[in-house]
């Protein structure tokens, strides 16, 4: 399972789309109209996806993209609970899926936003139960509004963690801004901060030089583990926040003999351990 999509969850529909459609030309197009989630009109994204050749895709943070030659670029973004998978075979699950089947009685999938498929009947899916996600047409990334208003890729790009922590706000709050760490999200927030050992409760101008190091290097690990994994938890360090984050009421209280305190900082609930977090 996984949880709210953050950086390794979209890398990892990113890959799915790049093994089934680059290269490929779009056959079947299924685009449920939804005023919400589609920002430009279902009918001119299904238009412009049938017949199309998929040459690329791409991400930076947490929005995607396929690239469709002279057709321009689709652009999505997964928001709290949008998934992408292929269909007839196994996926992985968002924590906020629950236990319910994914697809209805009939074998379609439940929530569905858009369909894809191509010749070799492959199809991807992708749904979307509390209408968060979000799907645009552009020319390319270069020039899409919200790709620009990005900072740097937390997992891809090089962090200047001295300058991007300048800031009296509390570092978890500085760690969810995307315009200075493109990508991360809650959960690998609070795992970066108890790998640095560092409290979310501190502000980032507290941080000093050497603390700032430790962040940066925990960024790199946490997304290169996580990333690896293909966002499967089922492969994480045991060690990592994330096994303990939800559960019932707030879920235990306790990870590896050690207290688990769970804080609400700037709107969102920050899990960390004191007895490791300073």
């Amino acid at each position: 399972m996984a949880h709210m999509p953050e950086l390794p969850e979209v890398e990892s529909v990113r890959r799915l789309a790049d093994r089934l459609l680059v290269g490929n030309t779009i056959s079947t197009v299924e685009a449920v109209p939804d005023d919400i989630v589609y920002e430009t009109p279902a009918a001119m994204v299904a238009q412009a996806l049938l017949g199309a050749q998929v040459t690329g895709t791409g991400r930076k943070g947490k929005v995607f993209w396929w690239l469709l030659g002279d057709r321009g670029t689709l652009f999505g973004h997964l928001g709290m609970s949008g998934w992408i998978r292929e269909t007839g075979s196994d996926s992985k699950r968002l924590v906020s899926h629950g236990d319910k089947p994914l697809d209805d009685a009939n074998g379609r999938p439940r929530f569905l936003k858009l369909s894809v498929g191509v010749s070799d009947d492959r199809k991807l899916a992708f749904t979307d139960g509390r209408r968060l996600a979000r799907i645009w047409l552009g020319s390319n990334p270069s020039d899409d509004r919200r790709v620009k208003s990005l900072g740097p890729d937390a997992w891809t790009d090089d962090l200047d963690i001295l300058n991007l922590m300048a800031s009296k706000a509390p570092v978890k709050s500085l760690l969810l801004d995307q315009s200075r760490f493109a990508g991360v999200g809650n959960w690998v927030a609070d795992e970066v901060l108890l790998m640095a050992g560092i409290s979310p409760h501190r502000t980032g101008a507290s941080l000093s030089a050497k603390e700032c190091e430790e962040v940066g290097r925990a960024i790199k690990t946490v997304l290169d583990v996580a990333v690896a994994a293909d966002a499967d938890p089922a492969h994480y360090p045991e060690d990592w926040l994330f096994h303990v984050r939800w559960g019932g009421g707030k879920g235990p209280v306790t990870l590896l003999g050690q207290e688990v305190r769970r804080d609400t900082i700037g709107g969102r609930t920050a899990a960390w351990l004191p007895a490791r977090q300073r």
